[in-house]
């Protein structure tokens, strides 16, 4: 049975998206059996794994919307074992299509529902809001997982997020845990990084993961190449982390992780 791991955060420019693609693609590498659906209208999770915007007639929102199989929007990856299932602008108007709809909230739990066995993990990329679509989502996973980019307004907002997950936990799936807290965006050169890092461990304590990701240039450069770090540079530091956090995700410290991912990496890039 597969694990749904929503990735969170209703403010933008955390890292949420270059999160989804790169743990998604370090996972898969992995050899996990990987899917990752893309609930952004912004649609940056298929461009940042190669699929031009507006070149697939089918997305998440005709799953959503229309009703039509999950199965219809899937597109292949240069990595074997994932799957992507692209966003599209017309997600813009779900909320207010979906408003009268009695069933507007299971949508994506019922559309998930029979690739639970075909994937060992599957990720979903959240818009940068608190609405039906990120509802949606947490009621679909049995996790999320929450970038927090390591600035001055880190805290900004989280407090409605994790709001959010304990209504949802009340009235729609009570089994709906925490997967972690991923520092994002780090510069170790700063002492606010650092304040910002002792600050959010201090307020979330062992929720955050021991990985942190880093400021890094080649993994800013890596989504206009329509491909995940560990395939665009693999031996940067931001591909570096995003196997460390799959790790984490997948074994923890279980040994002889990372070099799977380096043999399937250098058989997809071949």
């Amino acid at each position: 049975m597969g694990k749904v791991i929503a990735i969170a955060n209703q403010k933008g420019g955390v890292g949420k998206t270059t999160t989804a693609i790169n743990l998604a693609a370090s996972v898969a590498a992995a050899d996990m059996r990987t899917l990752l659906i893309d609930l952004d209208p912004q649609s940056n999770a298929g461009s940042g794994l190669g699929l031009r915007k507006g070149s697939y007639s089918r997305s998440t929102y005709h799953v959503l919307v229309q009703g039509e199989s999950l199965a219809s929007v899937l597109h292949p990856t240069e990595l074997e074992a994932m799957f992507v299932a692209p966003a599209s602008r017309e997600l813009v108007g779900a909320t207010v299509e979906l408003a009268q709809e009695p069933d507007r909230d299971q949508r994506l739990k019922l559309a998930i529902a029979p690739f639970l066995e075909n994937y060992d993990f599957i990720f979903i990329d959240c818009p940068p809001s608190l609405d039906i679509l990120t509802v949606d989502a947490l009621i679909a996973a049995n996790s999320v997982l929450i970038p927090i980019q390591c600035e001055y307004f880190a805290l900004e907002g989280v407090s409605e997020l994790m709001e959010t997950v304990r209504q949802i936990r009340r009235l729609r799936n009570p089994e709906l845990e925490i997967e972690g807290v991923l520092l994002t965006m780090f510069d170790d050169r700063t002492n606010l990084s650092h304040q910002v890092m002792q600050d959010l461990k201090a307020f979330f304590g062992n929720q955050v993961f021991s990985t942190i990701i880093p400021r890094n240039i080649r993994l800013g450069e890596a989504p206009s190449h329509g491909r995940p770090i560990l395939l665009y540079d693999i031996k940067s530091k931001g591909a570096e982390s995003y196997i460390r956090l799959a790790k984490e995700i997948i074994h923890g410290t279980e040994k002889g992780v990372g070099k799977g991912i380096e043999r399937s990496v250098g058989h997809a890039g071949s």
